[in-house]
C-alpha cells in the first residue's frame, strides 16, 4: 500500500474519533441542558402549588422570550409568567416592541387553533353564498343577542360556506329553539327567520343528538361564548365583528 493512501486512512481515522468525541459531548451538554431545566421546571411547580393551591394542575412550564421569565400555562389556555423561583407571578401579555407583535396574544391564538378540516360539519347546517368558495364554521346560540347582530353583518359577506354550529349555553329555551330549527325542514331557512325576523321556528321532532355533541365539542375546545367563529387556517374569533372583520380574517386565512 503507498504511503500516501495509509497516511490518508489514518487521516480518517482520527478525524472519526474526534468526531465521535465530540458528539459525545454535544450529547452531554443537550442532557444537562435537559436536567437543569427539568429541575428548574420542578422548581416552579413546587413553589406555585404550595403558595398558591389553585395552580397545582399545571399543564406547562417553559421558557419566555424574555430571559430570567418562564411561561406557566393552566386550564389549557391561560397564560402567566413567573421567576426561576416563582417568587412573583405575573398575568398579562409581553409585547415584542421592534416587531410590534404581541407574544402572548399569538401563543393563546396557537393554543386555541381548532383544525378547520376535524370539524364534525355533520353536527351543522351549512349555508352557501354566491361561489361557497371561502369558508367559515360559526358556534351560535339563537337566544344570543350578539349572535342576531353579528348574523345581519354576515349577510353582507358573500361567495363563503358557512358551517353553522347550533350551540345552545343560555338555558333551556336555547335548547329548545335550536332542537326546533335542527328539525326543521328547511334548517338555513328556519334559522334565518329566526335570527333576523324574529319567526319563532315551528316545533318540530328528530334525532338532536348532534346538538349535544356540539355542546360536549364546545366544551373540549373551550368555547365559552357565542357567537365564535373558526376560520380555515384554524383561528378563532369570540364576538360578533363586523363584515369587514370577517372579510379580513377570510383573506389572512386563505393566504396561510
Amino acid at each position: 500500500m503507498p504511503w500516501g493512501f495509509g497516511s490518508f486512512n489514518g487521516f480518517n481515522g482520527f478525524h472519526w474519533i474526534n468526531m465521535k468525541r465530540l458528539n459525545i459531548s454535544l450529547l452531554a451538554c443537550v442532557l444537562l441542558i435537559a436536567n437543569a431545566v427539568a429541575a428548574q421546571e420542578a422548581v416552579i411547580r413546587k413553589n406555585l402549588a404550595e403558595r398558591i393551591p389553585q395552580l397545582k394542575k399545571i399543564d406547562e412550564v417553559s421558557k419566555s422570550p424574555i430571559a430570567g421569565l418562564y411561561e406557566v400555562r393552566v386550564n389549557g389556555i391561560d397564560i402567566y409568567y413567573t421567576d426561576a423561583q416563582a417568587n412573583y407571578l405575573v398575568q398579562g401579555n409581553i409585547i415584542d416592541t421592534k416587531q410590534k407583535r404581541n407574544l402572548t396574544e399569538e401563543r393563546v391564538d396557537k393554543l386555541t387553533a381548532i383544525a378547520f378540516d376535524a370539524l364534525p360539519v355533520k353536527d351543522a347546517f351549512t349555508i352557501v353564498r354566491g361561489n361557497g368558495k371561502r369558508k367559515l364554521a360559526v358556534f351560535e346560540d339563537p337566544n344570543c343577542g350578539y349572535c342576531k347582530r353579528f348574523e345581519e353583518s354576515l349577510q353582507k359577506v358573500n361567495n363563503i360556506t358557512i358551517h353553522m354550529f347550533l350551540y345552545p349555553v343560555l338555558g333551556p329555551e336555547s335548547v329548545e329553539k335550536s332542537k326546533n330549527i335542527w328539525c326543521a325542514k328547511d334548517k338555513g331557512k328556519s334559522w334565518q327567520d329566526w335570527m333576523l325576523s324574529n319567526v319563532e321556528p315551528a316545533n318540530a321532532k328528530c334525532d338532536t343528538q348532534a346538538i349535544d355533541r356540539n355542546i360536549e365539542l364546545g366544551k373540549k375546545h373551550k368555547i365559552s361564548g357565542t357567537p365564535t367563529l373558526i376560520f380555515t387556517d384554524g383561528s378563532r374569533v369570540p364576538g360578533a365583528i363586523g363584515a369587514d372583520q370577517v372579510e379580513q380574517r377570510l383573506v389572512q386565512a386563505a393566504s396561510k
